[in-house]
């Protein structure tokens, strides 16, 4: 008989985000034994009853339901899990709070920075846990980059670059809205890769090199109108399909930072860049278990780019896994940042990013939209208190 604690989760959106987590649920137990808490998947919820169904079947949810209000209000439910439209975030969000229950959003937080105001007030008030699944910062390379600047092997941070590329929406009779091109309609997303991409690359800088200060920013919709999914009309298309910006950080540092669902040939193409006074680190999506470091104090005949396989059981996470040499993938961000929360109901601590954390990275990715549409340099407003 385990006497481990239980923690029944509703999870609310069964697309790409919703198995993820729900992956990252059922591995809790097998990868991380000792926590006190362990998920019971308890509902699954999606507007179409037939796939709601089939997901809870699936991923082993014990029941499914179609209405998100009706799963919220339910006393076997302790957390709420939000993996819909971002749209729907704040309503969600705000509901659960008020029910006393935990909630774990993915991101961005929200689609506007009032919006994820009103999300953050109502956790606060409630007093109830919160995390925004910024996945990227569980990936152990990414962990590990985080863990050197921290130790100060780089001395003083001058330059924090990073891209985020894709190319899926270059076909002008790709449609806006609806279930699968949600992300394309403004009023679902809110934005385009602002929100979507770059939020990514802004939460994973901040957290490994401070606050960003101001932004200047350039946007553009290359296609200009697309048809709707949902009416069969041609729309205006509201959100932005490139986005560039630089920065200043709080530490003076400088940014750049890139993003576009119109790089032909890069289907996710994540990189950043940390150059140092000491030295410099990179790390590269599509090789995300290695880490590469460069070292200025190296002796001149062998100084160069090393590549650091980040395998072996003294890095971050991979005590969890296989043997040094073996290699682990994207879903496992997953199950660490799942297992990260669980652990943070038995210590009280705060398993970031939460949806304070998130609002931070809210304000920058609302700076580079008001930046590229009135053209000039825009203040983010940014507190970062280093979580």
């Amino acid at each position: 008989m385990s006497n481990k604690k239980e923690i029944r989760i509703a999870l609310i959106g069964t697309g790409l985000m919703g198995r993820t987590h729900s992956n990252g649920y059922n591995r809790i137990t097998n990868f991380f034994p000792e926590l006190e808490y362990t998920p019971v998947l308890k509902v699954a919820c999606s507007r179409n009853a037939e796939k709601a169904k089939a997901f809870a079947e699936q991923w082993g949810y014990e029941s499914f339901e179609t209405d998100w209000k009706k799963v919220i209000a339910r006393d076997d439910v302790d957390a709420v899990d939000i993996c819909t439209a971002n749209d729907t975030h704040a309503e969600i969000a705000i509901a659960a709070a008020a029910a006393g229950k935990m909630i774990l959003c993915e991101k961005p937080l929200a689609r506007t920075l009032a919006e994820a105001q009103t999300m953050v007030d109502a956790v606060e008030k409630a007093g109830v846990k919160n995390t925004v699944w910024y996945n990227y910062r569980r990936v152990p390379a990414v962990t590990l980059a985080k863990q050197i600047v921290d130790s100060g092997k780089l001395g003083r941070i001058f330059h924090y670059r990073a891209n985020f590329l894709q190319d899926w929406t270059i076909n002008p009779d790709v449609p806006q809205g609806g279930t699968a091109t949600w992300r394309l309609d403004v009023d679902a997303a809110g934005s385009g890769v602002t929100g979507d991409l770059l939020a990514h690359c802004i939460d994973t800088a901040m957290w490994i090199n401070g606050g960003i200060k101001d932004v200047s920013a350039v946007t553009e919709t290359f296609i200009k109108e697309r048809v709707h999914s949902e009416s069969g009309k041609v729309q205006k298309v509201g959100i932005d399909d490139a986005a560039i910006f630089h920065c200043h950080f709080d530490n003076g540092s400088l940014g750049l930072f890139e993003s576009t669902r119109y790089a032909r040939g890069h289907k996710a193409l994540y990189t950043f860049e940390i150059n140092g006074e000491h030295a410099s680190i990179r790390w590269d999506l599509h090789d995300l278990n290695r880490l590469e470091y460069f070292d200025h104090s190296d002796e001149s005949i062998v100084r160069g780019w090393r590549s650091i396989l980040v395998t072996d059981s003294d890095q971050p996470y991979m005590k969890r896994w296989w043997i040094p040499g073996t290699s682990i993938g994207y879903e496992h961000s997953f199950i660490h940042q799942a297992a990260d929360f669980f652990e943070s109901l038995q210590t009280g601590k705060d398993c970031a990013p939460t949806f304070k954390d998130a609002l931070e990275t809210q304000k920058v990715c609302e700076a580079v939209i008001d930046s590229a549409n009135s053209r000039s340099w825009k203040d983010t407003g940014v507190a970062w208190t280093g979580s």
